[in-house]
């Protein structure tokens, strides 16, 4: 075993905020019967209609494969709609239907609430320093992946 202390590794750190996050949003989304990869794929549609399963995929942060069943039940229960692009016809463009924005304005009610308590911990400066140390443990991970 390599030697590095636990009180060394930050990334326990960084995984338990996340997890904390997953789960407060969890609990926030649930009102208005979503999953947090649903509510995400619902807010970046808000932003991006017409988008393509695999460009919401990597705007989501997820695998093609996971995007496709987010869609999928998402179609199901009538909360977005799938069509072939006028030229490209084996790419479908995806939109929030009118449910589908109820759903996202719902969720997105309570999902701010957490977001606005994060912002709130910290000043202007701090949450600029946070994104770039946040942004350079992105670099430092992949960095050291490449090199494996």
């Amino acid at each position: 075993m390599v030697d590095m202390p636990a009180q060394e590794r930050l990334g326990l750190d960084i995984k338990r905020a996340e997890q904390e996050l997953i789960a407060a949003k969890q609990v926030a989304v649930r009102a208005a019967g979503l999953t947090v990869p649903q509510y995400a794929a619902l807010f970046a549609l808000a932003g991006n209609p017409g988008i393509s399963g695999a460009a919401l995929a990597r705007a989501c942060l997820v695998t093609p494969q996971a995007m496709t069943v987010v869609l999928k039940n998402l179609e199901e229960r009538g909360l977005v709609e799938r069509t072939p692009h006028p030229w490209h016809r084996k790419v479908l463009e995806t939109r929030l239907t009118e449910p589908g924005r109820v759903a996202l304005e719902t969720a997105d009610a309570r999902a701010v609430v957490i977001e606005r308590a994060i912002a709130d911990e910290f000043d202007d400066e701090e949450r600029d320093t946070l994104r770039a140390l946040l942004a350079r443990c992105g670099e430092a991970i992949r960095r050291a992946s490449s090199e494996l």
